[in-house]
This record gives structure tokens, sequence and C-alpha cells, in this order.
């Protein structure tokens, strides 16, 4: 299964709160290095359900993900990472016929009347991403972060 979206859109979170699955952050350096190997890898995870975020920071992603659909059918991953992945060329293989994709949105109505706020104004101005969206002061610096370059945002611009 492939997990993508935007940046801060709560891919590692919900790959995190997943029950019974063994979860690998791919950021970490001893982590890359345990999967260098992916068949030693492989060969002893069993029958495991596994999460790797932030499947791009390694070398071969897809070399990975093959030899996992192909050799080890009772291994299920969720891989996840940024929306530019497929355009990304560490992914080799396209994966056709081994992979699930699911997208990954900004909140939608559901969530906000699951956070219980409604306002259309805290939404306009914290966005829709759950952490900018449940920050209590408009979060301007993480926005600055998240936006490319060049772009300014500020609460001025929208009052």
């Amino acid at each position: 299964m492939w997990l993508s979206g935007v940046r801060r859109v709560g891919k590692t979170s919900l790959g995190q709160s997943l029950p019974s699955v063994e979860h690998f952050d791919c950021e970490l350096p001893r982590v890359r290095r345990v999967l260098e190997d992916p068949q030693q890898f492989l060969d002893g995870q069993g029958a495991k359900r596994l999460a790797l975020d932030e499947i791009h920071r390694l070398d071969n992603p897809s070399a990975l993900l093959k030899i996992a659909a192909d050799h080890y059918p009772q291994i299920r991953i969720l891989a996840t990472g940024s929306s530019t992945l497929g355009a990304s060329t560490k992914f080799r293989d396209t994966l056709a016929g081994r992979k699930a994709e699911i997208w990954l949105t900004p909140m939608v109505s559901t969530d906000l009347l699951a956070f219980e706020n409604m306002e259309l104004r805290h939404r306009f101005l914290h966005g829709g991403l759950p952490p900018f969206f449940l920050a209590e002061a408009l979060p301007e610096r993480d926005f600055q972060e998240w936006m490319p370059t060049g772009q300014k945002i500020s609460r001025n611009s929208f009052d």
C-alpha cells in the first residue's frame, strides 16, 4: 500500500497509529542501513505488517517493495512519502500490479466536525493540515517553512 500526500498532512501519524504495525522511519540512518539488504530484512519479518515511513530516503525503494511483493506475500507494507514520490528518480520501477495507492488529503468537512471547529475564518487562516489547524495561534513560521521559497503569508493577507 502506498500512502502519499503533501508534507505535514498526517502520513506519519496515521502510520504510527495503526495497530499491530511495526514502524520504520527511513529518515534514520540506522534504519536505512538495516534496509540496505531487502532480502535479509524481509527474511526476518515473518508475517508482519510494516510501515516504512519516508521510503524515498532509501537508495532504491522500489527494489525493496518489488522484492516484498513478489517473494514475501505474507508481509504487508504501508510505504509513506510525499506527493512527489511518483516523479522521483529513485523509483526505477512503477510497481504496476503490486501496489494500491492512497492519497491523504488535507482536512475535509467531516474532520472539522470531529475537531469541533467549523468556523470558516479559522479554517482559512490556519489551513487544512492538522498541525496548522489545531494550533491556537496562527502558525506563520510553520506556513513560511511549508510554502515554496519566496512566497510569504501573513494574517494581514486575510483581513
